[in-house]
């Protein structure tokens, strides 16, 4: 179990929470997103590929700029769990 403070770190996961602020925000493209969220652009790019988590500040910023709540943001960063028959 992750906690609260915890960087969300699953590279797939990320691409989608990415994806998903550049959609509500009706962005093209990731230099657009990196002017909205105020990072330069190579964040955006680590982050995508794995090399850098969404720490909680850049996680409040999203909720900041889309008005989406921070839990709904983290559910998007983490994939769900695989279903164990019992």
């Amino acid at each position: 179990m992750h906690s609260p403070s915890q960087a969300l770190d699953n590279a797939a996961g990320n691409c989608q929470l990415l994806d998903a602020v550049m959609a509500k925000l009706g962005l093209k493209n990731d230099a657009a997103l990196s002017r909205a969220l105020e990072v330069a652009p190579p964040v955006i790019g680590k982050i995508r590929r794995g090399r850098l988590p969404v720490g909680a500040t850049l996680l409040i910023r999203m909720h900041e700029v889309t008005d989406i709540a921070i839990r709904e943001l983290k559910a998007i960063a983490t994939p769900a769990a695989p279903e164990v028959a019992v």
